[in-house]
C-alpha cells in the first residue's frame, strides 16, 4: 500500500472520463489499497476515485464510518465500474473535496442510492446507501465522469470559501 499524492485543480486529471477497468488483477488490488490508504490518512476524507490520485480507471472508495451525518455506513469499500441502478430523494447539503480544497458549494444530490460494482477481491457487490454515505458515492463516481461539486453548485451563491480550524 501507497499513499498517494491527492491532485487538485486545475490539473486535468480530474476533469477525463475514466476508462472502464474489466477484469480485477494485482494492478487493480494495488490501486483499491492505494485509495483506501490515502482516503485513510487525509483528515476529513470520506471518499477518493482514482482519478484523483492520476489513476483514469473507474474505481472509488468510501468510508463514513463515524461521521455525525451518516445513518447507513458499509465501512471503507472500493468499487470497481461502478453503475448506478437507483437514485431518489434529493437533497441539497454543502459538500467539500480535496482536490478544491478551499472552496464548498450547495450541491442538491440524491439521499437514497442503490450502485453496484465490482469488489477488489473480484465479487459483484450491490451497495444500498442514504444520507451522507449516498452523498459520498455520487460524489466519487460524479469524479469518474470528469465532474467536480463545483459543476453540480445549485446557483451562483452556492459557492463558499472552506472554513478553517486550527
Amino acid at each position: 500500500m501507497t499513499v498517494r499524492t491527492v491532485l487538485e485543480l486545475p490539473d486535468r486529471s480530474l476533469k477525463t472520463l475514466t476508462r472502464p477497468v474489466g477484469t480485477i488483477g494485482a494492478t487493480e488490488r494495488r490501486l483499491a489499497a492505494d485509495l483506501l490508504e490515502t482516503m485513510a490518512v487525509s483528515p476529513a476524507c470520506v471518499g477518493l476515485a482514482a482519478n484523483q490520485l492520476g489513476v483514469h480507471l473507474r474505481a472509488f472508495c468510501v468510508d463514513v464510518t463515524g461521521h455525525r451525518k451518516a445513518d447507513s455506513c458499509h465501512g471503507p469499500f472500493v468499487l470497481f465500474d461502478p453503475v448506478v441502478l437507483e437514485a431518489r430523494a434529493p437533497v441539497m447539503m454543502r459538500e467539500g473535496c480535496m482536490s478544491v480544497p478551499d472552496l464548498t458549494g450547495d450541491v442538491s444530490r440524491s439521499s437514497e442510492v442503490v450502485v453496484r460494482g465490482t469488489t477488489p477481491e473480484g465479487r459483484q457487490l450491490t451497495v444500498e446507501a442514504n444520507a451522507f454515505e449516498a452523498r459520498a458515492v455520487l460524489h466519487e463516481i460524479d469524479h469518474l465522469d470528469g465532474f467536480l461539486f463545483l459543476d453540480r453548485v445549485a446557483h451562483a451563491h452556492g459557492v463558499h470559501r472552506r472554513r478553517r480550524y486550527t
